[in-house]
């Protein structure tokens, strides 16, 4: 439950209420768009809980209860409770939410006519922020932890033709020991965040898989694909068919009992997936008694020395950051048409790249993505004030971690990971996010491996005007990366002209954050803050000092779009928003934008 799992209270509450957590694994299945479901989305019940207890007057809200007669007590009633729209954060449905961090718990109820023996049946939610309890029909099924990447739990042994009822506890409070940790610079969206689905799948399904282009065949005229999958439920050996009608594949695979299996598959005449050609391909994985279709793009990213190669080739990375959140409505994003609302912003900046910061985004802006030929940069809050020398948080980042790269794998358009942003060097950090990247490389080593990183400032044995970019952590990273706010919190734009950057590794540079606020129509001269022509002049001076770096191989300017933050409250210019967006939260573009426009159509 929210706030109270493995302790004490609900030991308690256990005792009180004759109950036990039934013993339902939390799994992972991939491409869930793709199979058969039935939407939960829409509108919910919802009872808040202000003391996190996961009760209303010593009573379970887990449980349902209600009035049997006029001499029954009951102290809450989702029947009669107010609704809340799921997937959406809470804060913006309701005024007396905005600000609200605590427990709500959301019922859903629904029927299921048509149950079928030889099926199972998983609740899936694609989100929900940050720690959750899932339980169904009045039993525990288990508890995430984590605001942005996917879950599941099989109900096949709970669930009714009729009269079923889903209902999900969701605790939003910030804590040290989370990720990201207390203090960050974007809104906290409480609640069931994205979308929540009830899966159906055969007795024994294929619950993941992973295809991509082996980068040491990308010369050859016959290429090859690396895949695995797994195969959930299996008790014994069977056949699994990979179809690429495409490309003429009809590979046949025996999975033995442990449930996985590695393949290869030659192929001739690919098409290789790129910004300006993003091809896919339909690929079918077949059982004997499911199909599972999906569009995969196959690509090698890959470096050398200070030049990213993309399929053999240099690229360079014209990028935009950007927040999860459609600015237009003030929520986080959770549609294609949030997707196509940002990514389309991106293309009219003439955008090859976008960093999602600073956690995992929904899957549709990765699978548009594809379609659109937009590369990706794709993070875990590894942020302000993380816990480096608490081994839970190690393990916590780890899973989380596991679950991005589980949903994004077969995604083309993704090719870095990045394991932290603006954190100061210590022997524990170092320390933790080298297990970090341990971790990462060990599931998937065909991405990139990147961090925005700290640098040695003037003073620290390097000449006046000039820094370097030194962190330890880079030792483990593909690219460098750095965070450079020069002409915003410290100093003014013209000093730009004076300063000099160099790294002391022979990688590709990415300036992964620069900019400066600016209110959308508040127009003055070059000094004054908070103009449009203050961020202007900014953005002029920070790309020519840019410019002159040696191994510059990309960039994603802060930020797209204004984003909410309880940080930012200066009275008339933020009121609540980060203005360092290059489009206002309305959607009007500001001077920058152009600025930054004409320098993409030169690279």
């Amino acid at each position: 439950m929210p706030k109270i799992k493995n302790s004490i209270l609900f030991f308690l509450l256990s005792l009180l209420t004759n109950i036990s957590q039934v013993n339902s694994q939390e799994v992972f299945i991939s491409n869930t768009q793709n199979r058969t479901f039935t939407s939960l989305n829409g509108k919910w019940k919802y009872v808040m809980d202000p003391y996190e207890t996961g009760q209303i007057g010593f009573m379970p809200l887990y449980k349902n209860i209600k009035q049997k007669d006029k001499t029954d007590r009951v102290e809450y009633s989702f029947d009669s409770a107010q609704t809340l729209w799921v997937p959406g954060g809470w804060n913006v449905q309701k005024p007396e939410l905005l600000y609200y961090e605590g427990s709500i718990w959301y019922r859903k109820t629904f029927d299921k006519e048509n149950i079928a023996k030889d099926k199972r049946y998983y609740i899936y939610l694609g989100a929900a922020n940050y720690n959750s309890t899932i339980t169904f029909n009045g039993e525990i099924l288990g508890e995430h932890e984590g605001g942005f990447t996917p879950f599941c739990y099989e109900v096949t042994h709970l669930i009714k033709k009729r009269d079923n009822y889903l209902i999900v506890g969701v605790n939003n409070t910030r804590s040290k020991d989370q990720i990201p940790a207390k203090v960050t610079d974007w809104f906290n969206h409480g609640g069931i965040t994205r979308d929540v689905k009830l899966l159906e799948v055969p007795t024994a399904f294929v619950s993941n898989y992973f295809l991509s282009l082996n980068k040491s065949t990308l010369n050859l005229k016959t290429k090859q694909i690396d895949g695995s999958l797994t195969l959930t439920g299996g008790t014994f050996s069977q056949k699994v068919k990979v179809i690429i009608p495409e490309l003429k594949v009809n590979k046949e695979i025996i999975v033995d009992s442990t449930g996985t299996c590695n393949f290869t598959i030659s192929v001739k005449n690919l098409d290789l997936w790129s910004p300006k050609t993003p091809k896919l391909y339909k690929v079918s994985i077949e059982t004997e008694t499911e199909k599972i279709n999906d569009r995969i793009g196959f690509r090698t990213i890959d470096t050398k020395g200070k030049q990213i190669l993309l399929n053999g080739n240099p690229v360079f990375l014209k990028g935009i950051s950007l927040h999860d959140e459609n600015p237009l409505r003030r929520d986080r994003a959770n549609s294609i048409d949030d997707a196509k609302l940002v990514l389309g912003w991106a293309k009219q900046l003439g955008c090859n790249f976008i960093r999602l910061a600073h956690y995992p985004h929904q899957e549709n802006i990765v699978r548009l993505a594809d379609e659109m030929g937009i590369m990706l940069w794709e993070e875990l809050p590894l942020y302000w004030g993380i816990e480096w020398d608490n081994p839970k948080v190690l393990l916590k980042a780890k899973k989380q971690y596991t679950e991005l790269i589980n949903r994004d794998y077969n995604r083309a358009s993704s090719i870095i990971w990045s394991i932290a942003n603006e954190t100061t060097p210590t022997k524990a950090r170092n320390e933790f996010l080298k297990a970090i990247a341990e971790h990462v490389k060990s599931l998937d080593n065909t991405r990139l491996l990147s961090a925005a990183c700290k640098k040695d400032q003037a003073g620290d044995g390097n000449p006046e005007n000039h820094y370097t970019v030194s962190d330890p952590i880079m030792k483990y990273l593909d690219i460098v990366s750095f965070n450079e706010y020069l002409g915003w919190y410290g100093g003014l734009p013209e000093e730009c002209r004076k300063k000099t950057i160099t790294s002391s590794a022979n990688k590709p540079i990415i300036v992964s954050e620069f900019g400066g606020g600016a209110l959308q129509g508040f127009y003055a001269d070059k000094l004054t803050r908070w103009s449009e022509e203050y961020q202007e002049n900014l953005y002029i001076e920070n790309l020519a000092m840019f410019n002159k770096i040696d191994g510059l191989a990309g960039m994603t300017p802060w930020i797209l779009v204004d984003f909410m933050s309880p940080l930012r409250q200066l009275p008339d210019i933020q009121d609540g928003w980060n203005r360092k967006g290059l489009i206002s939260e309305k959607g009007v573009k500001k001077k920058a934008f152009y600025i930054l426009q004409d320098y993409y159509k030169t690279k």
